[in-house]
């Protein structure tokens, strides 16, 4: 065995790391980001209350009828899109980026773009 961590070792550890300074508040949110292979989550919490306020991915039937394949850009974009349009639904305009260890590049930087172009400021 070698002493070498795997990717998703670092990733948590950079999770870690970040969450120790990012929290969400009733005022401003945290939007957290999950991405495996085939699929990507967003979901908006108050971590004072510890209550999920709003999620979307890319399993959900609303988005899901949309794509061809969930695991690319493209559906990173509408998942954005639609975290943000449930958002502003509930009146949540300004949120906290939590992209959870992950990268900030590729399905992360899309779904974080399109939820700034549908109205949520981070």
């Amino acid at each position: 065995m070698s002493n070498n961590t795997s990717k998703n070792d670092a990733r948590l550890k950079r999770q870690i790391r970040v969450r120790k300074k990012v929290r969400g508040t009733t005022a401003r949110p945290r939007l957290n980001v999950f991405k495996s292979s085939r699929h990507i989550h967003a979901q908006i919490i108050d971590d004072i209350s510890g209550v999920t306020l709003v999620a979307a991915s890319t399993i959900s039937p609303d988005i899901k009828s949309d794509l061809t394949y969930s695991g690319n850009v493209e559906a990173a974009k509408k998942v954005g899109a639609a975290i943000a349009k449930k958002a502003i639904e509930k009146n949540i305009t300004s949120v906290v980026f939590d992209r959870n260890g992950f990268l900030y590049h590729g399905r992360v930087k899309a779904l974080a773009d399109a939820a700034r172009e549908n109205g949520l400021s981070f």
